[in-house]
């Protein structure tokens, strides 16, 4: 079998890697000819755990090749992909223009027939649209339509677990608009189905409506934790063993019950807003959806407005360490990340921020380089330094805040992070360390729904 996908971002490098290691021959394709250029020479353009070793494998065995051209792509391909970027437009909407032109060069290039997937996540309805471009473009080459059928595969990875994810599938979710798209996709997806099948088959609009709901719902989950740590801080009880008790009713369960600084990355900011955009085009209001967006807002600068309550709101001549940039373990990216939120605040109110983390450090730059304070002597006070290591980070710092809680923060020497800063209040965001103990070594302790 062999298939094509169109983009290789995240969703697409990922899914050609994973699809070549179950013996397909796939087919990745983008115009960014640089880029194409990085893969051919084994250079991955993200951090993902795994990504590097099953692309080199693959690519060496001849399985997966990489094209700027679509027809190149295309060409013997039995399905493709479109697994292009849908970033939100300026109403929160989902940017469509590139699945659809994506659309359009297939219907270019195609000359049999084609079950086209499309793994971008979009709008309810968007398959449509998908549909109605490649028959415009066929019909421009005034030629006899070639039989193609439309499939809506949204995906459902986890960024730093993405390709365990595509690998052991917990289901693969599939709306199709034929028996014979169905027969392929179920082809397809049936060696990750070893054990267990679970491919479960929808129309192409439920199939679009789930990936935004189940993400929507996640993001739910989070931000009314969030709003019960800031009650539970109030009233005096403790969120972390409320979460608990929440979470052993079988009814509730006890994942993505943990409170922190918000939700970031490139996923439940933009699902959430573009699914309310749509319910505001259908005439409906989601009004748990905007109070769920209203509250992540504000989380995000929960942990500077704490620093705030300690130090006072003109920060001049303060240092802090923050440890993380990424908006979450086990990936490079800092899209909406609530640790740059919190950078940026400190910054804003006159302190230096020194900053560490283990893989996102390049992508935060390019984020925060307006408060890049590391160029010239580094002298003056205010802005972001950029340091080589965890503690390198805490040189005079008045506190450490933790923001991104990679593995490596979860048990630092803290008699090292004495000695190295000047002050001794440790604010946690994720709620990583055990207060008690924190205390108990000299420190003072400020987490998220604890007193």
């Amino acid at each position: 079998m062999r298939i094509a996908i169109i983009g290789t971002g995240y969703v697409g490098l990922v899914s050609g890697a994973c699809f070549a290691e179950m013996g397909i021959e796939v087919a990745c394709v983008d115009n960014d000819a640089a880029k194409i250029e990085r893969l051919r020479r084994g250079v991955i353009p993200i951090y993902e755990p795994g990504l590097e070793d099953i692309v080199s494998r693959n690519a060496a065995a001849g399985r997966l090749h990489f094209h700027t051209s679509v027809a190149e792509g295309v060409d013997g391909a039995q399905v493709v992909f479109i697994a292009v970027g849908t970033p939100p437009d300026e109403d929160g909407g989902a940017d469509l223009s590139h699945v659809l032109a994506a659309a359009r060069q297939i219907g270019r290039a195609m000359t049999g027939p084609l079950v086209v997937a499309v793994k971008s996540t979009v709008p309810v309805g968007t398959s449509d649209k998908v549909r109605a471009a490649i028959e415009e473009a066929i019909a421009e080459r005034d030629m006899e339509a070639p039989d193609f059928d439309i499939a809506s595969n949204p995906e459902f990875l986890k960024e730093g677990n993405a390709v365990e994810d595509f690998m052991r599938p917990d289901r693969v979710v599939v709306g199709v608009d034929s028996e014979h798209a169905r027969a392929v996709m179920d082809r397809l997806y049936k060696p990750f189905m070893v054990n267990s099948y679970r491919v479960i088959f929808t129309d192409t609009r439920s199939a679009e409506m789930i990936k935004y709901a189940a993400n929507a719902m996640l993001a739910t989950r989070i931000s009314f934790m969030n709003d019960i740590a800031g009650l539970c801080e109030l009233v005096g009880a403790d969120v972390n063993m409320v979460r608990r008790g929440m979470g052993s009713d079988p009814r509730i369960g006890s994942k993505f019950l943990y409170p922190g600084i918000g939700y970031g990355g490139s996923c439940f900011p933009k699902d959430v807003r573009a699914l309310i955009r749509t319910a505001g085009e259908n005439d409906c209001r989601l009004e748990i959806l905007e109070a769920v967006e209203n509250i992540n807002a504000r989380q995000k600068e929960v942990l500077a407005r704490k620093v705030e309550r300690i130090f006072g709101s003109g920060l001049s001549g303060r240092v802090f360490a923050v440890w993380g940039l990424a908006f979450k373990p086990e990936t490079d990216d800092v899209r909406e990340s609530p640790a740059l939120v919190t950078v940026r605040r400190l910054v804003a109110a006159g302190a230096t921020v020194r900053v560490y983390d283990p893989v996102a450090m390049a992508t935060a730059r390019v984020e925060l380089k307006e408060t890049d304070a590391s160029g010239g002597s580094g002298i003056r006070s205010g802005g972001v330094r950029w340091c080589e290591t965890m503690y390198d980070a805490l040189e005079g710092a008045d506190a450490l805040l933790l923001t991104t809680e990679w593995k490596q923060f979860r048990m630092p020497d803290w008699e090292r992070v004495a000695a190295a800063m000047r002050g001794r209040e440790i604010f946690d965001g994720r709620n990583v360390y055990d207060a008690t103990e924190i205390r108990a070594k000299g420190f003072n302790y400020h987490g998220i729904g604890v007193k």
